[in-house]
């Protein structure tokens, strides 16, 4: 019998891979990937010493120890390229818009708490950080930016957080001058960066462990869902419901948005960008609307349905100008064929 690299993906094989994928970590496989997943699990086959993708499929489906291969293999098939101040237009409406509503609107707060949820290799948290520092609307004892991925390598490369040259292709020069510090292995975030960020592995679809994240102000997840079924982006943005707090804000990729989702945000008006808040008066949702990633679920308010109806619009206090141009971007953790295939 063949045994790893001389084993090849079947149809019905690829369909039952899949169909776990989604069911873990919410990633719908189109046919057109079925190549690079072949190609990029081939490997694991033969490390473990089986023979097909039948037999490792078993092995991830009723193993002891198939949780954390099933964490390797998601490892294996995503997509994890990013860089500092990707989508520059949505980082600005965060600094000059975003920021001031929070320290002085309605529902002002003396600290800040943002979540960046999908963060690849950390540049996204740290450029959230740069800005928040510039911006001088809260000391940096009352700011915690906490940055999450699926996987576990992209975790440990943020918080080593050093950089070759590739992630600075849109980054201000005085921003990489005043916060990295260079040495002969590439970039190294400055320690009064680091000191606000932290960073964990987390599936977006374990509703219960997101809980450690605690309650927050800003929800950066961009670029993300677009991979995900339906259903599973639902329950991606019923759990974001909850965490964020009353007039917190939700802020998505230049190309998605909740209609259909969900009308349970207002979505705001804002010179170069559209996002999405929580209501200054909502309530949160229960625990129970947030099963473990694989589980059941129960049926939630805010599920989109067959509505139709976008979510409520209102004006920032700020008069809108035309909005700049929005460049294609590349997600962080996104599935075979989303990105240029680097294996």
């Amino acid at each position: 019998m063949p045994v790893g690299g001389d084993v090849h993906l079947e149809m019905a094989e690829f369909r039952l891979l899949r169909e776990l994928f989604n069911e873990h970590c919410g990633i719908l496989f189109g046919p057109e990937a079925k190549p690079i997943v072949e190609r990029r699990l081939r490997d694991r086959i033969s490390a473990l010493g089986l023979h097909s993708f039948s037999e490792y499929y078993q092995l991830l489906r009723f193993e002891e120890r198939g949780r954390a291969e099933l964490d390797e293999a998601t490892d294996l098939i995503t997509i994890n390229e990013t860089y500092f101040f990707r989508e520059t237009y949505q980082l600005r409406a965060y600094r000059e818009e975003i920021l001031p509503m929070l320290r002085s609107g309605p529902a002002a707060r003396d600290r800040l708490n943002v979540w960046s949820a999908g963060c690849s290799t950390g540049e996204e948290v740290y450029s959230i950080a740069m800005l928040t520092r510039d911006a001088g609307l809260f000391p940096g004892r009352t700011v915690r930016i906490f940055g999450s991925d699926i996987s576990r390598r992209c975790v440990i490369a943020a918080r080593r957080g050093v950089y070759g040259p590739s992630a600075f292709r849109a980054t201000p020069v005085d921003m990489r001058r005043r916060y990295f510090v260079e040495r002969p292995d590439g970039m190294h975030v400055a320690d009064e960066l680091r000191a606000l960020c932290q960073f964990g592995q987390l599936n977006l679809l374990d509703g219960a462990r997101a809980s450690v994240v605690g309650r927050v102000d800003v929800i950066f997840c961009r670029n993300v869902m677009i991979y995900f079924d339906e259903a599973s982006r639902r329950r991606v943005i019923e759990m974001f419901y909850d965490r964020l707090l009353p007039g917190g804000f939700l802020l998505l990729g230049h190309s998605e948005s909740l209609l259909n989702v969900s009308t349970a945000f207002e979505l705001v008006h804002l010179r170069e960008d559209l996002v999405y808040r929580k209501p200054i008066t909502a309530t949160r949702l229960g625990a129970s609307f947030y099963p473990a990633a694989g589980e059941g679920r129960m049926t939630s308010p805010m599920s989109g349905g067959s509505q139709t109806r976008a979510p409520r619009t209102l004006e920032a206090p700020i008069a809108p100008t035309p909005a700049a141009p929005r460049s294609p971007a590349v997600k962080p953790s996104s599935p075979p064929g989303a990105g240029s295939d680097k294996r």
